[in-house]
């Protein structure tokens, strides 16, 4: 069975490289019928931000990559927590010791920063302990950490993303398994979890593929099968500089408050690294656990495009089901327009189509509560072949129409019955329609058509705004 686990570090907000990477965990565990777990990694106390964690659930939840299992503690949905699992890596790290592969090292932090960097990602420890006998420091009570001990020689490893890639071990440095207060590092922790957990399947940032060789070389000196990797390539922003924390990016959190649902999100992110093989764009989470497949995996990192995803969140407003988002949408409906008698269930049709965000609602629906003063060039439109004086007859005769007729005051009738006036007047349909959308909604453009903004006003009001119109046209 396949088991992928989730390991994010509570050190804040919720990245999206980090959701995408939950995403990717669960997609791979979920379309083969596999567990996907959540494992809190909290051992460095120096970065732990208080109410993370609750960000992480929360995120994981209103997403639905719900994990499969974790301890008792915390409810059906409490994960692994590292920080509650110590005493397990110290037991590991000195069997280590005892075959050889890990020894105590006793060196001090100001001896440790006075040596120089062997490059910019390995640090400049020389192995000065590796051949001491640690049982006279140890007798005095010497603070120490447990490294492990790199062997010469070349590691190879598989990735399912990259191949086969060998690394001379020489590049490795002999790597802290267990910090001076007894935590163990994150390279060490997740190898123990990993196997205790039975991960069969490791997906991360490829930030993480020149460390798979040390994470193989414990494998190996504790016997451990070694799982298959899958380093996941960066997300980047226009500037092709990777997405991050420290560069004020956009959080989960930021998105939503922004105004984007997650659905759109999810299915957004999906899209950056991954391709389904075909021109399909939009895919729920069942319809993404059916269709994704670790082939279709990314070499290159992905740009992050705001723009396409504002086109998404929109489109997912545009499919949403009627009701659903006339619930969502109320809220701001009521807030935009105070107009008594105003339908909000048909305000909530006319604008589903236009927005990209509900923050968008009230900027469309502005005219409705009072008109709004404008000129009568917005009359002219070369398009709909109509100027001020053809406005001004079309208005005219369409208020005699809409005040001798009877109710009911239907939008399929009042538009065919427009059309047909047209065709009497010897008028283009735009000639009759336009107007009557200029005087209805005093704006350049309006959310909905000019038969559907005589039924949201109704007669009276439609036949007033009409007259306000031949009045300014007839100055």
């Amino acid at each position: 069975m396949i088991r992928t686990r989730f390991a994010p570090s509570p050190t804040g907000y919720m990245h999206i490289g980090n959701l995408r990477t939950a995403l990717y965990e669960y997609l791979i565990a979920k379309r083969e019928g596999g567990k996907f777990l959540l494992r809190i990694e909290d051992t460095d106390a120096e970065r732990f931000v208080e109410g993370a964690v609750d960000v992480i659930y929360n995120t994981l939840k209103m997403v639905n990559l719900k994990h499969d299992e974790g301890p008792d503690i915390g409810g059906p949905y409490g994960p692994y927590v590292q920080s509650e699992r110590k005493d397990i890596y110290v037991e590991y790290a000195k069997k280590l010791i005892d075959t050889g592969a890990a020894y105590y090292c006793f060196c001090s932090k100001a001896r440790l920063e006075s040596l120089p960097k062997k490059s910019e990602d390995i640090g400049g420890y020389d192995n000065h302990c590796r051949g001491l006998d640690p049982s006279e420091n140890l007798r005095k009570g010497l603070g120490y950490v447990i490294r492990q001990m790199i062997p010469e020689g070349q590691t190879t490893f598989n990735d399912l993303v990259f191949g086969d890639i060998t690394v001379d071990n020489e590049e490795l440095d002999d790597q802290i398994l267990i910090k001076g207060d007894g935590l163990p590092t994150y390279n060490f922790a997740n190898v123990v979890d990993d196997h205790l957990m039975e991960i069969t399947h490791v997906v991360r940032g490829v930030e993480y593929l020149s460390s798979a060789p040390k994470y193989n070389l414990l494998y190996e000196a504790f016997g451990w099968e070694v799982p298959a990797y899958v380093h996941l390539t960066h997300i980047v922003g226009q500037d092709g500089a990777k997405l991050s924390k420290r560069r004020g990016d956009a959080s989960f959190e930021d998105l939503l408050a922004l105004g984007y649902l997650p659905e759109a999100i999810m299915n957004y992110i999906a899209l950056l690294g991954w391709s389904p093989g075909d021109t399909r764009e939009f895919f729920t989470l069942s319809e993404l656990t059916e269709a994704f497949d670790i082939k279709g995996l990314s070499k290159s990192p992905s740009a992050f495009d705001i723009t396409k995803l504002t086109w998404m969140n929109g489109e997912y407003f545009k499919k949403m089901e009627g009701d659903k988002f006339y619930e969502m949408a109320l809220p701001v409906l009521k807030e935009a327009v105070k107009k008594e008698g105003v339908d909000f269930k048909a305000l909530a049709e006319i604008v589903k189509t236009r927005i990209s965000f509900l923050k968008d609602i009230p900027e469309l629906l502005d005219f409705i509560d009072c008109l709004p003063e404008y000129e009568t060039d917005l009359y002219i439109h070369k398009k709909m072949k109509t100027d001020e004086a053809i406005s001004l007859e079309s208005l005219r005769t369409v208020i005699i129409y809409a005040e001798n007729r009877q109710e009911p005051w239907e939008n399929d009738a009042i538009f065919a019955e427009l059309t047909e006036l047209a065709e009497k007047e010897g008028l283009k349909n735009g000639q009759i329609l336009w107007p009557i959308r200029t005087a209805l909604s005093g704006k350049p453009t309006s959310p909905c058509g000019a038969s559907e903004l005589m039924v949201l006003f109704g007669k009276d009001e439609s036949v007033r705004r009409m007259k306000k119109g031949v009045e300014l046209l007839g100055k």
